[in-house]
């Protein structure tokens, strides 16, 4: 499907490579009972009014989107996107100081636009910390339209990934990396997440902490059609975790990191791509 996907999209456009978007959304709201029972789970906290079957779907096809329109990001076809950046310029005073810095995204909105912006528009200079074999398919499929991303990316599973981190911190790049979703179960804190508890990793802030650069947070949000809406944010001009308090300390940061995640999360809520139990709140 993703293959016929790309090829439909390089191949006939935009628009009628969306209208396959309505087919994959109702696949996947009638045989993906776990995502659509995740789907559920989340829009009923993040809603006031009764979830319906159709807000799922909307949800669905939001995600679908975004996955659709990684095709035009990654083979530089910007015109059929309307993608607006906000508070971009604090974040070139971090590079024009070429101190390095951490940007922490999250699964709420697109995290691509933000390699787009740095590998194909060439506006900024980012790494990516990421661990694709969770998601090998596609970023296989993906890699493919543009090679030049796969330069971008910094295993997170290799031995020395701090010493890279580090060394390209202090060339002056950006690293991205994700901090809602746990890879390594060891280290994690519970914080709460629209009103319940959820686990988050602490890796990111530790990372921050012992590399001594500020972080600012990121949120690559769809609005529909073709608008992007890009959000730096600032979070923390130096992330500190003192070892004698080290868990009070640890629980702070994601906490703030976690309000910043409901916040968003509420202001638009088909952004959130978390589409498993995130709360642990069914078996």
């Amino acid at each position: 499907m993703l293959h016929t996907i790309r090829w439909i999209a390089m191949h006939l456009g935009r628009p009628t490579a969306r209208m396959i978007l309505y087919p994959i959304t109702l696949y996947f709201l009638l045989f993906a009972p776990a995502a659509r029972r995740a789907s559920r789970d989340y829009l009923q906290r993040v809603r006031v009014q009764r979830v319906h079957w159709w807000h799922v779907a909307r949800h669905i096809h939001h995600f679908s989107a975004t996955i659709l329109d990684r095709v035009f990001l990654l083979t530089g076809k910007y015109a059929c996107l309307d993608i607006r950046t906000h508070n971009l310029e604090r974040l070139q005073q971090q590079l024009d100081a070429r101190t390095g810095c951490i940007l922490l995204g999250s699964h709420i909105g697109s995290f691509e636009v933000l390699r787009a912006l740095g590998v194909c528009q060439q506006r900024l200079a980012v790494k990516i910390l990421m661990q694709e074999a969770h998601n090998e398919t596609i970023t296989r499929i993906l890699h493919t339209l543009n090679p030049d991303i796969s330069e971008t990316v910094i295993q997170s599973g290799d031995v020395d990934v701090l010493l890279q981190v580090h060394e390209y911190l202090q060339q002056g790049y950006l690293i991205g990396m994700l901090g809602d979703r746990v890879i390594d179960s060891r280290k994690t804190v519970r914080c709460r997440v629209l009103g319940s508890e959820a686990t988050l990793p602490a890796g990111p802030i530790l990372a921050a902490a012992a590399l001594k650069v500020p972080v600012m947070l990121f949120f690559g949000i769809y609005q529909g059609g073709n608008r992007y809406d890009i959000f730096f944010e600032e979070f923390a001009d130096r992330v500190t975790v003192d070892r004698k308090q080290r868990e009070p300390d640890l629980q702070a940061w994601l906490q703030n990191y976690a309000d910043r995640l409901s916040y968003q999360a509420r202001i638009h809520p088909y952004n959130w791509f978390n589409f498993y139990d995130f709360w642990e709140s069914y078996s």
